[in-house]
C-alpha cells in the first residue's frame, strides 16, 4: 500500500467546474484531494474519475455510518472507483468497521480505510448534547484504539490528539489531520487546529488543507512554504514524500 502524499487538498466545492478549475491551479505531484459530501453528491464518481486523469490520487471523504453490509457495499463501490483513500464513521462500532475492511481487501488495490474519531468541528458540549461525556480528547482515544483493533489503516483525528495517538497506537497507524491552518489563517468552522509544523511534530503523516491552499491566489506557492516549513522540521516518516 503506497504511502502516497504528505499534503491532501480539500476540495469543498459545489459543483464539478469549480472543483476542476482548482486542480487545475494544484501540482498532482505536490499533493492530493480530498472530495467529499457536497461535491460528491452534486457531480457523482465522475469528478473522482476526473481528478484521477489528471495525476491526482483522490481521498474519498464520505464518512460512511450505517448498518455493516450498507457500509461493505460502499466501499466495495469505492474501491472499483480506484480511490486512494476512505473512510468510515467509528461510531459504526467494531462489526461494521471489520465489515469494511473484508470488503475493501477484496478490491484489487485496497485503498487506505481510515476510521474517523471525532469531527474537529465538535468540542466538549457539542459531544455531551449527543451522550458523550469528557472531553474529546478521551473520546478520540476510545474510538481510535476500537478503530486499531478492527483492522483500519488510521484514523482522521484533530492535531490535539496526534501524540497521544501516536504513542498509544505506534508507528504505522495513520494518522490524518484536518484542521491544519498556515500561520495566521482563519479557523473558520475548526474547532481543534494547528499549524502544519505543530501536526507533523505532533505525529500527523497526512495533512488536509483547505481554504487556506483553495482560495489562495497562489496555491502551489503555498503548498510550496508548507512543504518546506514541514520539511525543516522533520523527515518524513514510512517513506512518505
Amino acid at each position: 500500500m503506497s504511502a502516497g502524499p504528505r499534503l491532501i487538498v480539500a476540495l469543498d466545492h459545489p459543483d464539478r467546474a469549480a472543483a476542476l478549475e482548482t486542480a487545475a491551479r494544484l501540482d498532482p505531484a505536490r499533493c492530493a484531494v480530498k472530495v467529499g459530501k457536497e461535491l460528491f453528491t452534486a457531480a457523482g464518481p465522475e469528478v473522482v474519475e476526473a481528478l484521477q486523469a489528471r495525476g491526482f490520487r483522490v481521498f474519498l471523504d464520505l464518512k460512511f455510518h450505517d448498518i455493516p453490509n450498507t457500509v461493505a457495499g460502499a466501499c466495495r463501490a469505492a474501491g472499483a472507483l480506484g480511490v486512494w483513500m476512505l473512510n468510515v464513521h467509528a461510531l459504526g462500532g467494531r462489526r461494521m468497521m471489520e465489515a469494511a475492511r473484508e470488503a475493501v481487501d477484496r478490491v484489487a488495490e485496497p485503498p487506505v480505510l481510515l476510521a474517523v474519531t471525532v469531527l474537529t468541528s465538535m468540542g466538549a458540549e457539542d459531544l455531551a448534547e449527543v451522550g458523550i461525556e469528557g472531553p474529546p480528547e478521551a473520546a478520540v482515544l476510545r474510538l481510535a484504539r476500537l478503530a486499531h483493533a478492527s483492522g483500519m489503516d488510521g484514523v482522521v483525528c484533530s492535531p490535539r490528539e496526534l501524540r497521544a495517538l501516536r504513542a498509544e497506537l505506534g508507528p504505522d497507524f495513520r494518522l490524518v489531520t484536518p484542521g491544519v491552518r498556515p500561520a495566521g489563517a482563519a479557523a473558520g468552522d475548526q474547532r481543534r487546529t494547528a499549524t502544519p509544523a505543530e501536526a507533523v511534530a505532533a505525529g500527523a503523516d497526512h495533512l488536509v488543507i483547505g481554504r487556506p491552499v483553495t482560495q489562495a491566489d497562489d496555491p502551489v506557492g503555498v503548498l510550496l512554504t508548507i512543504e518546506s516549513e514541514i520539511g525543516r522540521l522533520t523527515p518524513p516518516r514510512g517513506g512518505l514524500p
